[in-house]
Parts: C-alpha cells; structure tokens; sequence
C-alpha cells in the first residue's frame, strides 16, 4: 500500500510540476502587422493563415498585446533583458557590424530559464549585434559574446536582417560553412570595386525604392558590403526551411527535458523573397506570400509538438517585433496589391511609429489543458516576458535586473481575475518619440505622422497628442485641448517613469 501511495505521490507532483513550469516556445515575427492574420481580421481568401488562426481558436488571443517598440532591435533587446530600449544608448537598428548589445552577466529572459534547468535555443533573426565593444563581429574567428553569453545553449542565427550583409548563418560561435581559404569582409565601403544595386541595377530581380543598394547577393541588393565567404552563403528563399529544420532537430533532442526555444522568423521583413512554394500563395504579392510562409511554419512547430506528445507540456507564445511596413526598401508589389487588406487592422501607423499600428500587435497564448480557448482585453508586452518567467519559475529577480518588466504570466495563461499591466512606454523609430498607455489614455510626445516609414517625417519634438482609445482606437481626435490636466498629468507620469530609471518599483504604477 505505502508502494502504491508513494507512486501516486509522484505522479502526481510530476503532473503538477509540468503544468506549473511548461516547455516555452516563444515565435516572433518580424514586422506582422495586427491585421496580417485571420484571426485578427485578415481575409482568408486573401491571406490565409490556418496554423496561427488556430492557435487563437485553442487558446488565448489577447486585444491588447503590445511589442515595446515599433523597430526590430529595440524590441529584441527589450525582451532579452526586461528593460525599456531607450534607456540605453545604441539600442536603435543594429548596423552591419554592431557589437554584442546585451552583454555577458545580465540576467535574461534566456539567463533565467536557464537558471530554473531548462535547455534554451534561439534560431532565426539575431540582430542584437555580436563581439567586443569597440571591436564588433570577429566574422572569420569567434562569434561572441553572443547568444550563448547571455542565456542561450545554442543558436543558429541569421545574424543581423537579410537585407543587411552578411548573408551567412552563425551556429553557436562561428560562421557556419565559412572556408578558411575565403575569408570573410564585412564593410560599409566596397572592399573589391565589385558590382552594386546602383551600377548593375539593370541585373536585379529585385529591384530597391531606397537604401539597399550596396552588394548584390541571390539576385538582390542589400545595406553594406561584403566578400569573401562563398561556401557559407545561403539563398532567401530557404530561410524558413533552414530556421525549422534546425528547430525540430533541438526540440527533438531535447525532448526529455524542459526546453526554451526563441524561433525568431524573418518573415515578412524585406526583401520578400519565400519559398517557391509559396509564391502566389496570397493575393497581395510576396508580402503576403512571406506570412503564408510563416504560417506554415507555426504549423510545422506544433506538429513537432504534437508528434512526440509535447503539446500539452508546452507553451506557445506568438507575437511580431513590431507593426507593419508595406515599401521598406524594395519594390516587391505590398503597395500595389495591398487592395482592401489593412496590414494594421483599425490602428493607425505601423513600424516606425508610436502610433498603435506601431506596437499593437498578433499575441496568442497556446497550451493545450492549461489555457482555456478564449479572447483577453489584458494588456501584455514582449516586455513583461522575464519577469514573468522568474514568477513562474519561483525566482525573485534582483533589484536591478529587467526594470520595465512586470509579472503578467497568469494573464499570459488566462487565470480567471488575472490582470494585466496598467502602463506602457512605446518607443517610436528615435529615443525621443514615445507613446504612454494608462489604462485607456495615451499620450503622444514628439510628434508622429503615421505614414509608417521614417524616411518620410520629421521629429516634431514639441508636439503632444491625447487619446481615448476605449473612443478612439484609430487615434483620430487629439484631445489635448479638450483635457489639458490629463494631458500634464500623463506628462509628468511619463517623465518621472524616464528619471525614475525603472517602471517595475515606481510610485506612478500599481
């Protein structure tokens, strides 16, 4: 009897152990608008995303899930340490050559997981820099600190954007394929006098709208320079085939353990070039065709999930780095045939801007058994994961570490009563151009004007905007002179947030 009972008893606090601390898989895509799926509005005749829809449908689709910030790095880097990106210098879009952001010894979303026994990976999009301060990417030596510095056991990265050189990947510390004999030149001036977007135009099968012209690889025209490293460069079109092979291979090596997995797609960031096999796959040219894509990737991941009984021992977290950009550099059809579809849903803006296009963005909790299928109004950040992981994980975070994060993890898995956070700082395409949410009010500092590329627009450095968005979720109505005390008073709540250093120990939140 005592035999029986005590095989009870750990069955049992197994099973409990596994549904309080799940396997993480968390996918971000990369300029995904609110509107760019199904089950946030999109066409299925003109986009359609079954695998992401169906996550919404079995489990948590969150109304208000945010990114920190409407470009890629600053997000990237929000996530990784729980800290607002303008609070650091250097954290805007990484260049060609940037060293490594975050550096070694700072607790992490990955440095916590890691801390409470899980295995952790990130495949996909990096572009939170690599190397030495002052040195940056060693390319032809070793790759760090990186990834593995800060949190993760392993990484295969597409190291900056595909629009930007190198396009090599990077496993773990190296340039993968890189042939000794043919070093690798990373440059923002042309190393070889060799051919460019600008004066072998006429070659391209992509052509650029603006600042992608320098070395030409796969056809298409990128930022900066390279050569060298022929035996190591990959072709577009095999991005996402590459990013899921090497992400089914982990999960299924680390099957038997608790694992953290960042799959970080490329997809539908510029240039839009997928698959063949998915080409005319959407009506709206090879944007829409990158987020078929992308669905099919998410499918993948769950039916990896599914083959070796993972499922329910796991959560899914889908979210996009920022809002959508239609021309962003090449002339790949998006404006052309964007037709009725709105990439941003009813929200004004996209990447770039502090406007809630910008930020606003596809959030979906999927764990089969634990998250009830349903709809959340709680507003939730890329942010907000690290500190919610070291609640879920039993750990208390030091006083210094992830200061913008909050504890949302019952929220993120549909506790009944669970609530969100209150405030939130949105960080436009500079240092200076914020959003602040409280509750239903935003204000706006530092003028935007929403057309969603920063080439177009001037700082308006004085300018203040006031939204109801309970009213006015488009952003239509300034009513900064309809309520000049919430105005000031959102002002000055802001500005004791910036000098404050920190928003998770601060008087202004609950």
């Amino acid at each position: 009897m005592r035999i029986v009972l005590a095989i009870l008893f750990l069955v049992l606090t197994a099973t409990a152990f596994s549904a309080e601390r799940p396997n993480i898989i968390l996918i971000m895509a990369d300029d995904l608008g609110y509107g760019d799926v199904g089950c946030y509005g999109a066409s299925a005749d003109t986009l359609p995303t079954p695998n992401i829809d169906r996550l919404a449908a079995e489990g948590l689709r969150f109304t208000r899930g945010y990114c920190s910030a409407s470009t890629c790095t600053p997000t990237r880097y929000s996530l990784m340490t729980g800290q607002y990106a303008f609070r650091q210098q250097g954290t805007g879009i990484g260049g060609i050559n940037t060293a490594a952001l975050v550096r070694p010894g700072r607790t992490t979303l990955p440095s916590l997981l890691k801390s409470a026994g899980y295995a952790t990976a990130v495949v996909g999009k990096w572009h939170l820099g690599l190397g030495e301060k002052e040195q940056g990417p060693q390319w032809n030596g070793e790759l760090k600190p990186g990834p593995l510095e800060i949190g993760f056991d392993y990484c295969f990265l597409l190291p900056n954007t595909n629009d930007r050189v190198p396009s090599v990947y990077v496993e773990n510390h190296r340039v993968r394929n890189l042939d000794p004999a043919d070093p690798l030149t990373v440059s923002n001036k042309n190393p070889d006098g060799q051919p460019t977007g600008k004066t072998h135009r006429h070659t391209l099968r992509m052509d650029w709208s603006h600042g992608h012209s320098s070395t030409i690889h796969n056809g298409i025209s990128r930022i900066g320079f390279m050569s060298g490293g022929k035996a190591a460069l990959w072709r577009d079109e095999d991005l996402a085939d590459d990013f899921i092979r090497q992400s089914v291979a982990w999960i299924e090596a680390h099957q038997n353990e608790r694992f953290f997995l960042f799959f970080s797609s490329h997809d539908c960031h510029v240039p839009r070039m997928p698959h063949e096999r998915f080409q005319g796959k959407s009506t709206l040219g090879y944007r829409g065709d990158a987020i078929v894509q992308l669905d099919w990737c998410v499918g993948e991941l769950i039916k990896t999930l599914k083959r070796h009984d993972l499922d329910e021992k796991t959560l899914v977290i889908f979210c996009s780095d920022n809002g959508p950009v239609l021309d962003d550099g090449y002339q790949d059809g998006a404006e052309e045939k964007v037709g009725t579809h709105q990439p941003a849903g009813m929200y004004r803006g996209g990447k770039y801007s502090v406007y809630e296009g910008g930020t606003r963005i596809p959030f979906i909790t999927w764990w089969p058994g634990q998250i009830r299928p349903g709809v959340s109004d709680e507003m939730v950040c890329t942010i907000d994961l690290a500190a919610s992981v070291a609640a879920m994980t039993g750990q208390s975070l030091p006083q210094d570490a992830c200061p913008d994060s909050f504890d949302v993890w019952d929220a993120l898995v549909g506790k009944r009563g669970a609530s969100g956070r209150r405030q939130l700082i949105q960080q436009g395409n500079n240092m200076r151009r914020l959003g602040f949410i409280d509750r239903n009010w935003k204000l706006i500092r530092a003028g935007d004007t929403g057309k969603g590329n920063a080439r177009r627009k001037k700082d308006q450095a004085d300018s203040l905007a006031l939204y109801n968005l309970e009213v006015d979720p488009g952003e239509q109505y300034n009513l900064v002179k309809v309520h000049p005390d919430k105005a000031k008073a959102l002002s000055d709540q802001l500005n004791a947030l910036i000098q404050a250093g920190r928003s998770r120990v601060t008087a202004v939140l609950p």
